[in-house]
């Protein structure tokens, strides 16, 4: 059970934000060259950067377990402890190992730096997170209904990337491009992978659960 004093937890804290930060700062770094390459601009690359759920999360994640070093043991990890904010991090992380792995790892094959940024943020955070989640469960453990409430965050992407998609002519995701897909048939897709979310949810509770016992 996770505790705020728990030296073992903090630097498992530690590991998966350093991870993390790594993989979103390499990918930034990569984005911002790709723009460069292609004759765009630094702006350009940040937001072709900024629309992914991969790189959101990633970032979502290092937030999450950088901020009892930023702001202190107290007022975050009071937050931290409940389990909310870190079991939705990890049913996030999670799900874009899981919907990269089978839906869009085949797409494309990545080399270098670019192969190294692809391990680090589909696979090695996703990885890492679920090993903490299990290792330090929370000190109350999150209800079933919190898989619920944690489907905010990628409705929330979801309509943002909507959005973005109208304004720039371009989706991040081929499975929400409404330019080729249609309107239904990208709800239809949300639908699944929001259905998906929402087992992977109840799935990081219950082993909370079953750990906390």
């Amino acid at each position: 059970m996770e505790t705020r004093n728990d030296p073992r937890a903090r630097r498992a804290s530690a590991a998966v934000a350093a991870l993390a930060w790594f993989g979103v700062l390499l990918q930034l770094w990569l984005s911002l060259r790709l723009a460069q390459h292609n004759g765009k601009s630094a702006f350009d690359g940040l937001v072709a950067f900024l629309g992914y759920f991969t790189v959101l999360t990633n970032g979502f994640v290092a937030l999450v377990f950088s901020l009892p070093f930023v702001l202190g043991p107290a007022r975050p990890d009071r937050w931290l402890g409940t389990g909310q904010l870190r079991g939705c991090a990890t049913t996030a992380i999670v799900m874009v190992g899981l919907a990269y792995h089978f839906l869009l790892r085949n797409v494309w094959a990545p080399e270098g730096w670019q192969w190294v940024a692809d391990i680090s943020l589909h696979y090695a955070t996703p990885l890492m997170v679920l090993g903490h989640w299990i290792a330090f469960p929370p000190a109350r453990v999150p209800t079933l209904r919190s898989a619920l409430i944690w489907c905010a965050y990628p409705m929330a992407y979801l309509l943002y990337a909507l959005v973005r998609g109208e304004l720039l002519g371009a989706y991040p995701y081929h499975f929400i491009d409404v330019a080729a897909l249609g309107y239904t048939k990208v709800l239809i897709n949300s639908l699944w992978l929001l259905l998906g979310f929402v087992l992977v949810g109840g799935a990081i509770v219950g082993l909370a659960r079953w750990r906390g016992r």
